[in-house]
C-alpha cells in the first residue's frame, strides 16, 4: 500500500508542476498559428508574445480549368499530394478538364468575362491574353514568390510581355542539369509490339516499310476486325494529323514550319510535296480499308478508347498525348504478360530512312502555361500556393511521392523505387495519390530537371528507376533492337536555340495569328477529302487545296517566323 500511495503522490505533484508551467506559458505567449507561409488572408489571429500576429488561414477552394487535360474532374484535396499541399496552405483546387471544343469553351469565358480562378487555356492562350483575361503576376511574384523567382528567374526575360507584365507561368523551364528522357514523350509512329514480334522484330526505317508491316499483319488476321491506322484530329489536337510530314522529312516539331539548319529560313510545309506524299499514303490506306474513317469525327476520348481496345495496329502521335492509353495497356500487361503484344512501340521512321529528329532538343515553351484570371477573388493565396509548390521538398512530393511509400533513398543518396512500389503505381494509384494531376499543368521544375542533390526530378528519367520499371517483355523487345532505352532507337536532337518555333509569340489579331487560323481552317476542310475520297480524285483534290492555300500570305508568315528565329540566334 505504501508503494501505491507514494506513486499517487508523485503523480499529483507532477500534474501540479505541469499546470504551473502551462499557466506561465500561456501568459508569455500562446500557440502559434498553423501556417506561417501564407499571410494576407481572412482568418482568426493569435498573438505570440512580442512577435507579430500570425494568421490562421481559413481553407479556401479555387476553381481551375485545364484546356489540355484528359482526366476526370476532381478536387486536389481528394488526392494524397493535394491534401498534403492543402494542409500546408489551406488551399484546394476544384479541377475541371476540357470536354468538347477548346475554342468554344474559352470563347464563352471571354464573352461572359467569367473565368475560373486559374486557367490553362493551352492553344487558346492568345485569345485569353488578347481579351485581358489574365492578371499581371509581376507584383505578386515580387511580394510572395521567392521560389517562383528562384525557379523561373533565368526565364523572366522570355516570359515578359511587351508591356512589361508576366501573365502566366510556363511548364517547361529546366532547373539544374538537363536529363534526356529514356522513354519517348515526343513524336513517333507507334505500332503494337505483337506486330513487330510476329514479323521477327524487323528494322523499320521508312514510312513505306512501316505501312507494309501493318498491311502484312492485318492480312494474316483478317478475322479479328483490326484497324490498320488511326489519326487524331479532334479540336486543337489536329496537329497529330498535320505534323507527320515534317517529321518524315527529318525535322523536329517546330509547328507550322520547318527550319533550315544552315540558312535558318522557316518554310511552311502544309502545302508542299512532303504533305502531299503523306496524305497520299493515307489515301491509299483508306482505299484498302486500313484507315479508320472515324478519325475525322472522333473526339479525344474516343480516340484514346480505341487505342486501349487492342484493335488499332498503328498511329502517329506524341508520347505525352497518348500516355493515359499507354499506361492502361501497360497495367494490363503487368497483370497478364500475354497482353504485352497490345502495348505500343515507337518507331522513328522517315520518308527515305534518313536521320530522324523526333526527339526535342532542350527548349523553353513560352506560349503555354497557367495564369490567374481577372475573376480570381484572392490571387495572393493562389500565388502563395504556387510558390509553396515550387519548394524543392514539394517538387519531390509531386514527382516522387513519400519516402518509404513510393520511393526509397540508398546510401549514396540516390532515389529509387522497389519492385513492389513500381508495381503498385498503376493508373488508379496515380489518380488517387495525385501523380496524374500534378505531373504537368502546374508551375514546376521542367520534366528534364534535376534536384539540388543531382537526382532526376522525374522518376522515369532516373536510370535506376527506368531499368527497374522494365518488364521482361520490355527487355525482350529492347534487346531485339540492341538498345537499353527507347530513346536509343532515335537520333540525338540537333541543337536549335529557337526551338520550338511554334512557341514564338504572336499578337492576337496580328497577320501571323490570322494566317495560322486560316491555314488551319483550310487543312481541316481539305484533309478529310484528300484521305477519304477515292484515289482517282486525289490529284484534283490536291490541286484544289493548293489553289486555295496559295491565296494566303505564306511568304509574309515565313518572313515573320524567320525574322524571329534570327533574333533569337543573334541574341545567343
Amino acid at each position: 500500500m505504501k508503494k501505491r500511495s507514494s506513486l499517487r503522490i508523485a503523480i499529483l505533484l507532477l500534474l501540479a508542476i505541469m499546470l504551473v508551467v502551462t499557466g506561465c506559458g500561456s501568459k508569455s505567449g500562446g500557440e502559434k498559428g498553423n501556417n506561417s507561409n501564407n499571410g494576407g488572408s481572412k482568418g482568426t489571429v493569435e498573438t505570440n508574445g512580442n512577435d507579430k500576429p500570425e494568421p490562421v488561414l481559413e481553407k479556401v477552394t479555387f476553381t481551375y480549368f485545364n484546356g489540355g487535360g484528359a482526366a476526370k474532374d476532381i478536387n486536389t484535396n481528394e488526392t494524397t499530394i493535394g491534401k498534403a499541399l492543402e494542409d500546408q496552405t489551406g488551399v484546394n483546387f476544384k479541377i475541371e478538364n476540357l470536354v468538347g471544343d477548346l475554342n468554344t469553351k474559352v470563347g464563352t469565358m471571354i464573352a461572359s468575362k467569367k473565368y475560373p480562378d486559374v486557367l490553362i487555356p493551352d492553344a487558346a492562350i492568345d485569345e485569353v491574353l488578347g481579351a485581358g483575361g489574365f492578371i499581371d503576376l509581376t507584383k505578386l511574384i515580387e511580394e510572395y514568390g521567392p521560389n517562383i523567382k528562384r525557379v523561373y528567374g533565368p526565364y523572366f526575360d522570355l516570359m515578359t510581355a511587351e508591356d512589361g507584365g508576366i501573365y502566366f507561368l510556363p511548364f517547361s523551364n529546366v532547373v539544374g542539369e538537363y536529363i534526356p528522357d529514356p522513354n519517348i514523350g515526343q513524336g513517333a509512329f507507334w505500332v503494337q509490339r505483337g506486330v513487330l514480334k510476329e514479323a521477327g522484330y524487323p528494322k523499320i526505317k521508312t514510312i513505306d516499310e512501316y505501312f507494309q508491316l501493318i498491311r502484312d499483319y492485318e492480312k494474316k488476321h483478317e478475322s479479328e476486325d483490326l484497324t490498320g491506322f488511326i489519326s487524331l484530329t479532334h479540336d486543337w489536337r489536329f496537329f497529330a494529323t498535320t505534323n507527320p510530314p515534317m517529321h518524315l522529312a527529318g525535322y523536329p516539331n517546330d509547328g507550322e514550319v520547318t527550319v533550315d539548319m544552315t540558312t535558318f529560313e522557316a518554310k511552311v510545309y502544309s502545302n508542299n510535296d512532303d504533305t502531299k506524299r503523306y496524305m497520299k499514303l493515307l489515301n491509299e490506306l483508306n482505299a484498302e480499308g486500313l484507315f479508320d474513317k472515324a478519325s475525322f469525327i472522333d473526339n479525344y476520348d474516343q480516340y484514346l478508347a480505341k487505342l486501349t481496345s487492342g484493335k488499332v495496329l498503328g498511329f502517329f502521335d506524341y508520347g505525352w498525348q497518348i500516355g493515359n492509353a499507354q499506361n492502361v495497356l501497360k497495367d494490363a500487361a503487368k497483370a497478364d504478360p500475354t497482353q504485352d503484344d497490345l502495348v505500343y512501340f515507337p518507331l522513328p521512321v522517315t520518308f527515305d530512312g534518313n536521320k530522324d529528329q523526333y526527339l526535342d532538343p532542350p527548349a523553353f515553351v513560352k506560349n503555354r502555361g497557367m495564369g490567374i484570371t481577372v475573376s480570381a477573388k484572392n490571387p495572393e493565396r493562389i500565388i502563395q500556393y504556387i510558390d509553396n509548390l515550387l519548394k524543392e521538398e514539394n517538387q519531390i512530393l509531386k514527382s516522387w511521392g513519400i519516402k518509404g511509400e513510393t520511393y526509397e533513398i540508398n546510401e549514396e543518396g540516390r532515389y529509387y523505387r522497389t519492385e513492389e512500389q513500381i508495381k503498385k503505381i498503376d493508373e488508379p494509384f496515380r489518380e488517387s495519390f495525385g501523380f496524374k494531376y500534378y505531373d504537368w499543368n502546374w508551375p514546376q521544375y521542367g520534366t528534364n530537371s534535376t534536384l539540388a542533390d543531382g537526382n532526376a526530378l522525374a522518376p522515369g528519367l532516373q536510370p535506376e528507376v527506368f531499368q527497374m520499371s522494365l518488364t521482361a517483355e520490355d527487355k525482350t523487345i529492347l534487346d531485339a533492337y540492341g538498345v537499353q532505352t527507347y530513346a536509343e532507337m532515335f537520333a540525338a536532337p540537333d541543337d536549335r536555340p529557337w526551338f520550338p518555333a511554334w512557341g514564338i509569340a504572336k499578337e492576337q489579331g496580328s497577320a501571323e495569328q490570322i494566317y495560322e487560323t486560316k491555314k488551319t481552317e483550310l487543312t481541316r476542310k481539305y484533309f478529310p477529302k484528300l484521305v477519304l475520297d477515292p484515289p482517282s480524285k486525289y490529284e484534283s483534290n490536291w490541286a484544289e487545296f493548293t489553289a486555295e492555300f496559295n491565296k494566303l500570305d505564306t511568304a509574309g508568315y515565313e518572313s515573320f517566323v524567320t525574322g524571329e528565329i534570327k533574333k533569337i540566334i543573334d541574341g545567343n
